[in-house]
């Protein structure tokens, strides 16, 4: 290793990873530019991190970076030609705190990190891409959504999850079995069902698709004794608690 401190590894790691999102969003935006793509198509990511207590704040701040920008501009603070700033405080906030917070809270050991950004980046993704190309035949109870988006969002999604577990299980981070590949098959069914409800279109499926993988993903990994469920904590009291302060936040938005 170059150093021993954790907290210069952890800003190595940021700065470069920030440098190749970079030069990925430079990338899409030549591409768009030359209309090589939808303009909408575009949604979009590595250096190994600590395990010190800064490498899950450190990792995303790229993202965090990019929150202040959109709620700079979403707030009209920094005119931007040719952006609908309502538009920013809605999907591409809620986009990037999910992907922050899930990044914080759940980090690398965690399957339900996995879950989420998967099915939020993999396969809400391809859905959106499926749906546009090949989305002809719509939903009968959500007429904005279409049956090919729906099965290329779950599919999109497990497959994501399954290669992100074996790549994590690689390094020792989360385990891997067929208990978790099942698991990893029923949170992204879930998430494409969610995508596909009309409170999605209300709403925003870049809010309801995290939070939908949260919940169940909680549930299912803590039913089925995956341990280290959240970064912060691997006592098993511990995240019976947590199971607990969510089925109780979650009834208290129901009623």
């Amino acid at each position: 290793m170059w150093t021993d401190s954790p907290l210069l590894r952890d800003a190595g790691a940021a700065l470069l990873t920030a440098l190749a999102a970079a030069a990925v969003l430079r990338f899409w935006e030549v591409v768009a530019n030359r209309a090589l793509l939808d303009q909408e198509t575009g949604k979009s990511g590595p250096p190994r991190n600590s395990d010190s207590v800064s490498a899950p704040l450190l990792a995303p701040l790229i993202i965090e970076l990019n929150i202040i920008k959109v709620i700079v501009i979403g707030l009209g603070l920094v005119k931007d030609e040719g952006t609908e700033t309502t538009e920013l405080l809605k999907g591409p906030l809620y986009y990037a705190c999910a992907v922050t917070l899930t990044t914080i809270i759940f980090w690398r050991t965690s399957p339900i990190s996995i879950a989420v950004i998967c099915n939020l980046c993999a396969g809400d993704g391809v859905a959106d891409i499926a749906g546009r190309r090949f989305g002809h035949a719509k939903l009968p109870h959500n007429p904005e959504k279409s049956y090919a988006g729906t099965v290329a969002n779950f599919v999109a999604g497990f497959i994501a999850s399954v290669l992100f577990m074996c790549y994590f299980h690689h390094f020792g981070f989360v385990e891997e079995s067929w208990t978790m590949v099942m698991a990893f098959c029923v949170i992204s069914f879930v998430a494409a069902i969610v995508e596909s409800l009309p409170i999605s279109t209300r709403l925003d499926d870049n809010l309801t698709v995290p939070l939908a993988s949260v919940l169940v993903g909680g549930l299912i990994f803590y039913f089925i004794g995956v341990r280290n469920l959240c970064c912060m904590s691997s006592d098993r009291s511990n995240i019976s608690a947590i199971v607990e302060m969510v089925f109780a936040g979650s009834s208290k938005y129901i009623k």
